[in-house]
This record gives C-alpha cells, sequence and structure tokens, in this order.
C-alpha cells in the first residue's frame, strides 16, 4: 500500500499533461484540478505538449516517483497526443494511475476505458473529484464509489460511479498560476493576455451543443469581490494588458456584470477584457451597465448567432431572436465594442433558402464595423447535443472509437448533409466576406472594393483573388 504522503513527510507528486493543439488558450482545467489539491500534501507539475519541442521526453521526465498523471481530453486530434502520452506513461511506469478529465470524458467516460493505458475518467467538474481520487490513491485505494468517476472493478469490469453535484466556485481554491509558465503563454499569443474563468456551466439548451448534456443546465460563478482581489493580484504578478474571460456566458447575471466591472474600476486596473455575450442578455442588460462595462475595459465580445432564419434558430433552441442580434450589433457600434458572431450553417435537413440566409444576415453585420467578425462553421455531431442524438436516429454514425474520435474534425469539415455546391459557395463567401471589410493597407483597397462588388451580387465563380491569396497565405490549421 502506498503510505500517504503526510504521514510520510514529504509530497507527493501530480502530473498533469496538456496535449498538443494549435491554440494557445492557458489550460485552464488542469490549471483549476492542480490547484485545488492540498499543497502541503501535493507538489503539482504541469506539462503542456504545445510549449514542448519534445513532449514525450518532458512528460518522462518527470514521472519517477509520480502520485498518478491527469490528462485534459478535447474531442479530436489532441486525443492521439492523450493516447501517446498515456502509453509513454504505462511504458515507463506500469502501475501509475492515469486519469483523463475534459470534454471527451465527460461525454464518453466509459468508452475511454476502451484504451488500456486509461484508468479513470472523470465526468463534469472536475476539481473535488479530483481532489477526492488523489486522497484516495496516495491511501493505496482504488476510484469505487468516487462520485463523477467511471472507472474498471478487481475484475476488469467498467463501473459508472453516481455524478457529482456542481460545486460552488467561491468554496474551492484559487487558481495557482504558479503552476504555468505564464511567460511563455504570452510570447505565443503574441499579447499579454492572461485566460481567467469566472464560471462554470451553462442554463441554457442550444440543440447543437453538449453544455446541457454535461452540466445539466447547471451553472456556478465566483463572486465579485472575489474575483477584483483575484484579477488584482493576478495583474500586479503577471503585468498583462488583456483578460480573456473563457467562460461560456459571462453575462448571465446583470448585477453581478455590473460589480465585477465596478471591481475593475475601483482598483483602477490598466487593462481590456473580452467575454461571451448572448443576444438575448444583451437586451436584457441595462445599458448603463453596457456602458460601465465598456469603461472598465470591455473591447470584445462573442455573440453565438448560430442561423439567419427565426425558424432555424427555433429548431436548434437557440432562444434568441435576430432582432436581438442586431440590437446587440448597434449597442456595440455605439460603444465601439469589438464583436465575434459565430454562425453555423449545414444542419441536418436544413434548406438552402436557410443557408443563404444565414450568409445575408452575416454579410449585414460584417458591413456594420470592420471591428465585427462573422466566422461560419459547419455543424458536425458534437457528441451529447440533441441535434446529434436526432442525427443518430436517423442513421448517422459517430465515431466507435477513440482512433477515429481523433479524426473527428468539428471545427473546419462539413458534415454530410452539406452538399459540394454549398460547400463551395460557402468557402468563397468566407473569403470574399473575411477581405472585404478588413482594415488593409491601401494597395489592397481594389480587392476589398472586388470583394464588395462581388458579395453585393452573390457572385462566387471564378474566385481566382481566394487561389491566389490562399496559395500566398494557406488558412491556419483550426484543429
Amino acid at each position: 500500500m502506498t503510505p500517504d504522503p503526510q504521514s510520510a513527510g514529504r509530497r507527493a507528486k501530480v502530473v498533469l499533461y496538456n496535449p498538443e493543439a494549435v491554440f494557445y488558450t492557458m489550460p485552464l482545467a488542469l490549471l483549476a484540478i492542480g490547484s485545488h489539491l492540498d499543497p502541503r500534501r501535493y507538489e503539482v507539475v504541469i506539462v503542456d505538449g504545445r510549449l514542448e519541442d519534445d513532449p514525450m521526453a518532458a512528460l518522462a521526465k518527470h514521472l519517477d516517483g509520480a502520485l498518478c498523471l491527469g490528462v485534459s481530453v478535447l474531442t479530436g486530434d489532441p486525443i492521439r497526443d492523450a493516447v501517446r502520452a498515456s502509453r509513454t506513461a504505462k511504458a515507463l511506469r506500469p502501475d501509475l494511475p492515469v486519469v483523463w478529465g475534459g470534454w471527451h470524458p465527460s461525454m464518453f467516460g466509459r468508452e475511454c476505458l476502451a484504451e488500456a493505458s486509461v484508468d479513470v475518467t472523470v465526468q463534469g467538474q472536475g476539481e473535488e473529484t479530483f481532489a477526492e481520487l488523489v486522497d484516495r490513491l496516495a491511501r493505496g485505494e482504488n476510484a469505487a464509489g468516487c462520485a463523477g468517476t467511471t472507472c474498471r472493478d478487481a475484475g476488469g469490469e467498467v463501473v459508472v460511479n453516481p455524478p457529482r453535484p456542481l460545486a460552488p466556485l467561491d468554496d474551492l481554491r484559487a487558481h495557482d498560476y504558479r503552476l504555468l509558465e505564464v511567460e511563455r503563454y504570452f510570447a505565443l499569443k503574441g499579447q499579454r493576455q492572461l485566460d481567467y474563468i469566472s464560471s462554470q456551466g451553462c442554463p441554457f439548451r442550444c440543440a447543437f451543443c453538449a453544455d446541457p448534456f454535461v452540466y445539466r443546465r447547471k451553472w456556478v460563478g465566483l463572486s465579485p469581490e472575489r474575483m477584483g482581489e483575484e484579477i488584482e493580484r493576478l495583474w500586479r504578478r503577471y503585468r498583462f494588458d488583456d483578460l480573456s474571460f473563457q467562460d461560456e456566458t459571462y453575462f448571465t447575471y446583470p448585477k453581478r456584470v455590473a460589480a465585477v466591472a465596478e471591481e475593475l474600476l475601483r482598483r483602477r486596473l490598466p487593462i481590456t477584457w473580452a467575454a461571451t455575450l448572448r443576444a438575448d442578455q444583451c437586451q436584457r442588460l441595462p445599458e448603463e451597465v453596457f456602458a460601465l462595462c465598456k469603461r472598465s475595459g470591455l473591447r470584445r465580445v462573442l455573440v453565438g448567432v448560430e442561423a439567419g432564419t427565426q425558424e432555424m434558430l427555433d429548431r436548434i433552441a437557440k432562444d434568441i431572436t435576430l432582432e436581438q442580434v442586431f440590437y446587440t450589433a448597434e449597442l456595440c457600434r455605439k460603444y465601439g465594442v469589438a464583436v465575434i458572431f459565430p454562425f453555423i450553417v449545414g444542419f441536418p435537413g436544413e434548406p438552402e433558402d436557410s443557408v443563404q440566409a444565414s450568409l445575408d444576415v452575416a454579410k449585414r453585420l460584417r458591413a456594420m464595423s470592420p471591428d465585427f467578425q462573422t466566422p461560419i462553421f459547419y455543424f458536425k455531431p458534437y457528441p451529447g447535443s440533441a441535434i446529434t442524438q436526432q442525427a443518430v436516429a436517423q442513421g448517422y454514425a459517430l465515431p466507435c472509437s477513440l482512433d477515429e474520435w481523433a479524426a473527428f474534425d468539428f471545427i473546419g469539415s462539413a458534415g454530410p448533409w452539406v452538399s459540394p455546391d454549398t460547400y463551395r459557395r460557402v468557402e468563397r463567401f468566407k473569403f470574399y466576406q473575411q477581405v472585404a471589410w478588413n482594415r488593409g493597407r491601401s494597395w489592397q483597397w481594389p480587392l476589398r472594393r472586388l470583394a464588395r462588388w462581388r458579395l453585393a451580387r452573390d457572385l462566387y465563380a471564378w474566385p481566382i483573388e481566394k487561389v491566389v491569396g490562399e496559395w500566398l497565405r494557406p488558412p491556419a490549421a483550426l484543429s
């Protein structure tokens, strides 16, 4: 039996791994679970595969004497590196418990255990679950009965333990950013931008999203007072210029939003900040609160539009109206706040006129301000969502193995419901839409005028400019 590290007079080492990916958002999930472990008993080491020339070598040097390895796993290509890290750990330390958490294990906790190198998966909010699990491992116990986990019993059978309710965030330890190489992320991002999360969960019911499945439409958030104290402390340590709230729905409660803005103003923090905002939340938000947010540094919001007709918005249970979207756009333009308005096209059975309506709304929003962006994505049946369940019931086959899920591109490619003609039209539209309203150099003006001419007439044949532009500057990979 492994001795309790506290009774042995030393701290046990817990190693956490973040798989390789194409973006450099700080690994807040690992930061959360690592920070919640008792620092008197546990030494936490976070290895981020994105920061390493040789991620497996970097991971291997920390495994000797480790109590366990925790891996944060997103659906898609990061699964490949998660499997590689888990197998590397087992090859070096066959006795080392390997724990997977994150979005994919939250939806497929049982299925992830088909990978022999994974011993336990964690579902949903992980701080208290992982802390209990680590304490069990330190005492030489297993995960049987540990709420919020899925594991194997002594006979190798998979056991799904009871779910764990969302814990209030104010009851959890503050995130210790000293566990991260913060300056490395600043350099990779090209700006001194700190990622921060102030809430977990989402109370809404969007039928294309996995949030309702994972969090059961629950939401918990930090108090404004605690946020003010933490953000000021972090600013004094790292002197960041911008704060990026990674919340699913930051503007959930207007009074809380106003109180946080007042905290930032009272502390005179010279920063800007960005967050998510639903269109219906914006319409309910008093304008004086929005103005307060702007004074406190609000520079950009992300407002999911998703579809260009009310019929499709209702079908995907977005629970917003297009009038609310344009109200939000006008308010943001008035206060000089940039906006990202994402759209999704290619839902199962979506008619061509619905796709065109989405392009038309995107065109109208993009033309309102050069600070407005309108990225367009294709619906892919992301696991856990209501529309995915409907698609599966109608014969769509989801990936069945981790290898297949690793090849699942839920950002860049179209699903089987999008015809080749529609795909070409949307891809060409996306190119010209981006070019038409960019703030560019004077020599790019003719290209911008040509792009606007094409958009005004929906003429995208012979896209020579797109071919040349993408040859000169290939699009970045998204997943």
